[in-house]
């Protein structure tokens, strides 16, 4: 059996995803066909049921909770992994000013554009844009503000920029549970045995991946563009803990915390 998977070119998807797709360890009758996108394209794709297992923003799996069934392992949750809202060091914003800027954000359906909702409800003037993109729209002047995630958390001081506000460090104050980011999801179609098959798959990937750890591997750093493999690592030890390997009790209470705000936003 061949299944598609898609995830990002991030170090943290690497990271997990690596042995699973690269033969590091026996995956039986199954090959991993993987397809690697930025999460928002991985969004899209999801609500047309795209790809046989996929990573994703929780948004986006709220809304397709009828073709995909989150899987206990490879997720991403945690305490201060959340998106940070951006400015030019210059500029100050009070609330009043945030919800008349301009902000860009990385796509729609993100966990990050649900934070920064939550955050300010009446902030309307949004733009979307590729997450990498987002430091340089702030530092041209092309937005007002911007929400950060990935890799950018730890450059964009370097051009000249400031954090307004931490939006998970916002989350957790409000809600006392951990910051639900991304999942990996499978098609229900595919049935429970391969469900429980390929979720003890993932577990064993990433525990390969711990076992060499601190050592990156070459998979994660060609698709790590420019970063620098102590980025890398501050990358994968920001967003790859113990609910990647399983989401627990704690994980799966966090992620109905977000679902409830996710439903009452969309109202």
């Amino acid at each position: 059996m061949v299944l598609t998977i898609g995830f990002s070119p991030c170090p943290n998807d690497t990271f997990i995803f690596d042995a699973l797709v690269n033969g590091g360890i026996d995956t039986g009758d199954i090959t991993f066909d993987p397809v690697l996108e930025d999460v928002e394209t991985l969004n899209r794709w999801a609500l047309e049921g795209k790809l046989d297992i996929t990573k994703l923003s929780f948004p986006a799996y709220f809304k397709t909770a009828d073709t995909y069934r989150l899987l206990n392992a490879g997720s991403a949750l945690g305490k201060g992994v959340g998106p940070l809202l951006i400015a030019h060091a210059d500029q100050k914003f009070s609330n009043d000013d945030v919800n008349k800027a301009s902000i860009v954000l990385p796509g729609v359906n993100t966990t990050a554009n649900l934070l920064f909702s939550f955050a300010f409800p009446d902030a309307v003037n949004k733009a979307f844009r590729v997450f990498h993109e987002i430091e340089d729209a702030v530092v041209n002047k092309e937005a007002d503000l911007g929400v950060i995630i990935h890799e950018n958390r730890f450059t964009y001081q370097q051009k000249g920029l400031h954090k307004v506000l931490d939006l998970g460090q916002h989350w957790e104050e409000k809600m006392g549970v951990p910051i639900p980011l991304g999942g990996i999801v499978i098609k229900k179609s595919l049935g429970n045995d391969i469900y429980e098959q390929v979720n003890q798959l993932i577990n064993q990937s990433l525990q390969q991946s711990f076992n060499t750890y601190p050592k990156v591997s070459n998979y994660v750093k060609e698709h790590a563009q420019a970063m620098s493999e102590d980025v890398m690592r501050q990358h994968i030890e920001l967003y790859v803990n113990n609910y990647s390997l399983d989401l627990g009790v704690d994980g799966k209470k966090a992620i109905d915390v977000l679902q409830t705000v996710f439903e009452k936003s969309s109202k």
